[in-house]
């Protein structure tokens, strides 16, 4: 793997800073010092840290006296939250070799350790074990096609084996871990509703969104792709003029030469958020966010929302439109590992599209009839308030644990 991403990082930036960052990072540890009580969340990426900052939070909260330590994986989510200020120490997650996770484990000296969902790395995992350190994986979601649940796959069941408990996002996930032995797991459902509750009552306001949208109806694009643009874009290009909505789409990359050159491809008129002016605002149609941070709280001006990725890589997060109460449309790809995406299939709020046809008769059809709309707005905002509580069960196993 790390052969991989060094001859990787002569051609991307994101592989140079993963290599970089674990060159750095001894360095950074060298003055680390270590605590009788320390806890540990590892998580992936943004996404990941997003589920995991809810348990993490409440944690701190409980135990103000414990030093939390928390690592990526990926440089995303490390540059993203490099500073934040409710960890201790904050860095990449050592290689997985057994003299790195040793070494590792014996700097930090963890007493507890949390894992976000995916993230199942051997020698880490069974570094914690040998020395009896309890780890807690939640949010996790397990499939039948899994090397898990296959008969060579034994070696991977072993890592499993490591969790102290697994918390899982749904019923199908504690079937097929019981199925292999596992019987430490709780259905808890995903914190993500938890934090995007806790989003939504906390949202601050931007005045010059507000001017943008006025008393129009918005449409929000959140983490949008080149190929979820090609989606929207046809609808802008044949119906934006004639149904008055208003855009605000925020790109999964923020590249303004990308941003530019898609704003000349449409009828409508554009302007970046960091342009912005009360006077340029007024005139505008699409406002582009090129910013990170921002698109969870912007949710809050939409009545509808297109969550990128699953033409791509993979969905990004739907649940932070949905709570806002609106229908959420997404490409008809890469969507089947997102729990949320089926359940709000399901109930009828939800609507993966497969080109800018189908997406334009589902959006036409939302525009002309309120009734539909409404309902399947209501049903996308109840949905996520049902589903809170993950952390709050997490805790209490954590409680008792200790």
């Amino acid at each position: 793997m790390q052969l991989g991403f060094r001859l990787a990082a002569f051609f991307h930036p994101k592989a140079r800073l993963w290599v970089e960052g674990r060159q750095r990072l001894w360095t950074q540890l060298k003055n680390y010092q270590a605590a009788p009580n320390t806890a540990w969340f590892h998580c992936a990426s943004v996404g990941e840290f997003e589920q995991a900052r809810p348990v993490l939070e409440a944690f701190r909260k409980e135990n103000p006296d414990w030093k939390i330590v928390l690592t990526f994986f990926s440089p995303s989510g490390y540059e993203l939250r490099k500073n934040y200020e409710q960890a201790d120490w904050v860095g990449y997650l050592p290689l997985d070799t057994p003299a790195q996770a040793r070494r590792f484990v014996e700097t930090i000296q963890p007493e507890m350790a949390f894992w976000v969902k995916y993230e199942f790395w051997y020698y880490h995992l069974t570094e914690l074990k040998k020395r009896n350190i309890p780890v807690v994986i939640f949010s996790a979601i397990f499939r039948p096609e899994q090397t898990f649940f296959k008969s060579y796959g034994g070696f991977y069941r072993e890592i499993l084996h490591c969790f102290s408990h697994l918390f899982v996002q749904n019923q199908e996930s504690v079937e097929l871990l019981n199925r292999i032995g596992l019987t430490n797991v709780s259905r808890a459902g995903d914190t993500r509703f938890d934090r995007v509750i806790e989003i939504a009552q906390q949202a601050k306001r931007f005045p010059i969104v507000e001017q943008f949208c006025g008393a129009n109806r918005v449409f929000m694009g959140g983490s949008i792709w080149p190929e979820d643009w090609n989606v929207i874009r046809t609808y802008i290009q044949t119906r934006g003029t004639a149904t008055k909505l208003k855009w605000i789409l925020a790109p999964h990359e923020i590249d303004v030469q990308q941003i530019e050159r898609w704003a000349t491809e449409v009828p409508l008129r554009s302007i970046r958020y960091s342009q912005a002016t009360e006077e340029s605002i007024a005139s505008a149609d699409i406002l582009w966010v090129d910013n990170v941070g921002m698109l969870a709280g912007l949710y809050r001006y939409g009545q509808f929302a297109f969550i990128g990725g699953a033409y791509k890589d993979g969905l990004h997060n739907i649940v932070e439109a949905a709570v806002w109460g609106m229908p959420v449309f997404f490409g008809n790809k890469k969507y089947r590992k997102f729990q949320e995406a089926h359940d709000l299939l399901a109930l009828g709020s939800a609507h993966a599209v497969a080109d800018g046809t189908e997406f334009s008769q589902v959006l036409d059809g939302l525009l002309q009839s309120p009734e539909t709309y409404q309902r399947e707005a209501e049903t996308s905002r109840n949905y996520v308030y049902t589903n809170q509580g993950a952390t709050q069960q997490i805790m209490d196993w954590v409680r008792n644990r200790r």
